[in-house]
């Protein structure tokens, strides 16, 4: 877990717990065992921590955060007070990573060289939490309050030339960080250790800390709405700055940890940090087709329809490096869905996310094309038109007669029957759902679905599709609406309901975004297209006929406020309107909204009205 070694006068304690060196109770044991055992040997003068394999240390093992073991004794707190502590310089040895834990027990030791690739980062702030084991108190002692608040509330890795700039290492190596460590540990052996003990140091910047802080919740109201974990690191940073003592600051610490690690948002952030690892180990019900015993097609070339969904798929694929073949109906929408792939690469570069070169590069993977039978040898076609069941089934129809044999089928359905389309090809083995979410270019969210007879391989090929888009992708059964849609059909409806109760959609937006959605739900209908909820209403039975006013469908209460928008031509940003709240305010025509027990609700010229009843 944390083997002793020496070389010459420098003892050598290698962190063996792979594959990310995570912490947990057995290595924070030998390590303080073999920092003590350095310190009593004669023959040591100078110590070197460095890691096994590829990384320094990832951090805590948070597996033991459920079991408790966390806790066990020797805390890592206590780890990293002893390596402090030590009457010999500790040299920590970084490559690969130092994250978290990692990171903090390089702020403990007294010297840090970094390979010149690797990374350090605290990236605590993803699962809720905060750099729990003195790393708030440490960090802003070796940097400037800015970087430490940038490091804190975001948990973005910086880079080893980053770093040597920010203060947070000593040198930057080249070559074998092992031996170059040994080497410099050397050097420093007849040098006091006092000076070099990072919580002794002053914090930096005191003098423009309110300015620094104020910025930094004026951000995190902007970036990070509703959750408490960015806030709270703030407030662990300013325990740094305005404690009379590290040790009490520590304190402040301790107490703001426990406030974030019980609550709600911590357990459901890391819940969904495991859940997201277990996605790529999938399998079907019963477990006999998975991960381990299928697998992939290579895909060498993808077709995409076209549209605003097909522009930002065919985004996603070119950026991964897979040339598509852009499929359109006539060359007017070619065009069009043409110009908006250019102009989504085009924004990546002006936002200094792309370089030129690459972009130009990218582009080279795309051609457009009027002709299904340029279709015949790519590996997959996903086709994107809007949620019409009868169309899909004459694009699969024409796509099977079309494509070989061994080229996937899929759809970018968000809720229609997979196994319905596959009905109409001779392949359905080869036929799967697809379901990208909106912008396709930006969300990272890649819905699966499995039909009846999707076989293994498609499965397979499509996760692994989704691995290398760089998407979060789960495999899930097919069924109305899948998981996605059956998760946000309540929301949306609540949402519904609070227009009918007199909110209005800008307020009830602004309320969700507050609490931590990225884009309320009318933002949401207005960007994807309102008229896309409706077909889905529309096939799903929930509307007959136009004007449909009935309050109660297919056994649910039923708002069909969404649905008269869209009767009247209001589509989204396509139309150039939607859901604005002038139109709500100063429409002189009222909406009747019907009839529930108890309300009268009339959508008036001012705004939704609700007034009980006599």
């Amino acid at each position: 877990m944390a083997v002793f070694t020496k070389n010459g006068s420098v003892a050598l304690i290698r962190i063996q717990n792979p594959p990310m060196n995570a912490l947990k109770h057995a290595v924070r044991a030998a390590i303080t065992d073999n920092i003590k055992r350095a310190n009593e040997d004669p023959s040591v003068r100078s110590i070197v921590l460095h890691g096994d394999g590829r990384v320094f240390s990832a951090g805590a093992d948070i597996k033991e955060f459920q079991s408790g073991k966390n806790l066990g004794e020797p805390g890592l707190i206590k780890v990293i007070h002893t390596i402090e502590n030590s009457s010999k310089p500790v040299v920590a040895a970084i490559h690969g990573v130092a994250f978290g834990g990692g990171l903090e027990i390089a702020l403990g030791s007294h010297y840090r060289l970094i390979d010149s690739k690797a990374r350090v980062a605290f990236p605590e702030v993803n699962i809720g939490i905060l750099p729990a084991a003195t790393g708030s108190q440490r960090l802003p002692r070796v940097t400037d309050l800015a970087s430490a608040v940038e490091m804190c509330t975001t948990g973005m890795p910086v880079s080893a030339k980053k770093a040597l700039e920010k203060g947070i290492v000593d040198k930057v190596i080249d070559g074998d960080i092992l031996s170059e460590a040994i080497s410099f540990a050397k050097t420093v052996e007849s040098k006091p250790v006092g000076p070099r003990r990072v919580s002794t140091l002053k914090v930096k910047g005191k003098e423009i800390s309110s300015a620094v802080f104020d910025a930094a919740y004026d951000m995190i109201q902007k970036r990070s709405r509703g959750a408490i974990g960015p806030l709270l690191n703030v407030k662990a940073l300013e325990a740094a700055v305005n404690s009379d003592s590290y040790e009490e600051g520590l304190e402040k610490e301790a107490s703001l940890v426990q406030a974030l690690f019980f609550s709600g948002q911590s357990r459901a952030l890391q819940y969904a940090f495991f859940s997201e690892r277990k996605l790529p180990k999938w399998e079907t019900p019963g477990g006999s087709v998975n991960y381990k015993n299928t697998t992939p097609m290579a895909l060498k070339e993808a077709v995409i329809g076209g549209g605003t969904m097909g522009s930002g798929i065919a985004a996603c694929f070119i950026s991964s490096g897979i040339p598509v073949k852009l499929v359109e109906v006539n060359q007017e929408y070619l065009d069009k869905t043409l110009s908006g792939i250019r102009k989504i690469v085009q924004r990546n570069v002006e936002k200094g996310r792309l370089s030129q070169e690459k972009a130009s590069q990218q582009l080279s993977l795309l051609r457009g094309t009027l002709d299904y039978n340029e279709l015949r040898d790519v590996d997959i076609v996903i086709e994107a038109v809007f949620e019409n069941m009868d169309l899909k089934k004459k694009i699969f129809r024409r796509l099977d007669q079309t494509c070989k044999p061994s080229a996937i089928l899929a759809s970018n359905t968000s809720g229609l029957d997979i196994d319905q389309m596959a009905s109409v090809t001779s392949r359905p083995e080869k036929v799967v759902g697809t379901h990208f979410f909106s912008p396709a270019h930006v969300m990272k969210l890649l819905e699966n679905i499995r039909g009846k007879r999707t076989s293994p391989e498609t499965m397979a090929t499509v996760m692994e599709l989704g691995k290398k888009l760089r998407k979060i992708s789960v495999l899930v059964g097919n069924c109305p609406h899948f998981v996605g849609n059956r998760m946000l059909g309540p929301y949306v409806r609540e949402a519904s309901y609070l227009l009918e109760e007199g909110a209005l959609p800008h307020e009830v937006d602004q309320v969700l975004e507050d609490f931590g959605f990225a884009m309320g739900a009318f933002k949401v209908g207005d960007l994807a297209g309102n008229d896309v909820g409706y077909k889905g209403r529309k096939d799903f039975g929930f509307i007959t006929r136009e004007g449909q006013e009935d309050r109660f469908r297919q056994g649910y209460r039923y708002c069909p406020i969404a649905d008269f928008l869209v009767e009247r031509g209001r589509l989204g940003q396509k139309s150039g309107n939607g859901w604005n709240t002038e139109w709500f305010v100063n429409t002189s025509r009222p909406v009747c909204l019907g009839t529930i027990p108890g309300l009268r609700r009339t959508l008036t010229a001012q705004r939704i009205q609700t007034k009980l009843m006599p």
